[in-house]
């Protein structure tokens, strides 16, 4: 068996993407999840290099050493835990990450905020934002009830992040829809 990690995959497109280019390639794999592919036996380096190439393509990358795996994996950790439909209410990141990495929250962010030249806290919060702009164009939440499903405390604590992210407030950035919002794997970068 042998796991990749892939840099920049994100969401179920990016999956989608993924498992064409393993089949083109002829490789096989066990699982697809976000940031990472599970095949059932190692390939050789020949076909890995061609299915990086492919990859590379679709935007994404096959990342080989043990920091830039754990950075994706806080990435995709985050970004499940804003689009999940159900998640306890009060979210502490700082726990969640740690637990589910398995490294103490100091070592995680000493090591994001030194390769992504920003803190875990603000990759949250912009992706927050990210997520905020998407409901709120879509139209079927009050602003409370976005907040609410963010793990806001309250609409006027997402309102006063929103404008200081986006330079407008939440109900001026719903009329003008034209806005285009961002990938949220071109987010602070």
């Amino acid at each position: 068996m042998q796991k990749l990690y892939l840099k920049n995959m994100v969401c179920t497109r990016c999956i989608k993407v993924v498992r064409e280019e393993l089949e083109k390639t002829g490789i096989k794999y066990n699982s697809i999840q976000l940031g990472e592919v599970i095949l059932p036996e190692s390939i050789s380096p020949e076909k890995l290099e061609k299915l990086n190439m492919a990859l590379l393509e679709n935007g994404f990358e096959i990342i080989d050493d043990s920091k830039n795996r754990l950075i994706e994996e806080i990435k995709t950790l985050v970004i499940k835990s804003i689009y999940e439909e159900s998640k306890p209410e009060a979210l502490n990141y700082s726990d969640y990450l740690s637990k589910a990495t398995g490294k103490p929250y100091p070592v995680l962010s000493n090591l994001f905020s030194s390769v992504e030249n920003i803190t875990i806290e603000k990759y949250i919060i912009s992706q927050k934002i990210e997520r905020a702009k998407e409901l709120l164009v879509y139209g079927e939440h009050t602003l409370s009830e976005i907040a609410f499903i963010l793990g806001y405390s309250s609409s006027q604590h997402l309102s006063n992040q929103f404008k200081k992210i986006t330079g407008f407030t939440p109900s001026y950035f719903k009329e003008l829809k034209e806005i285009k919002r961002s990938s949220i794997d071109k987010l602070a970068k």
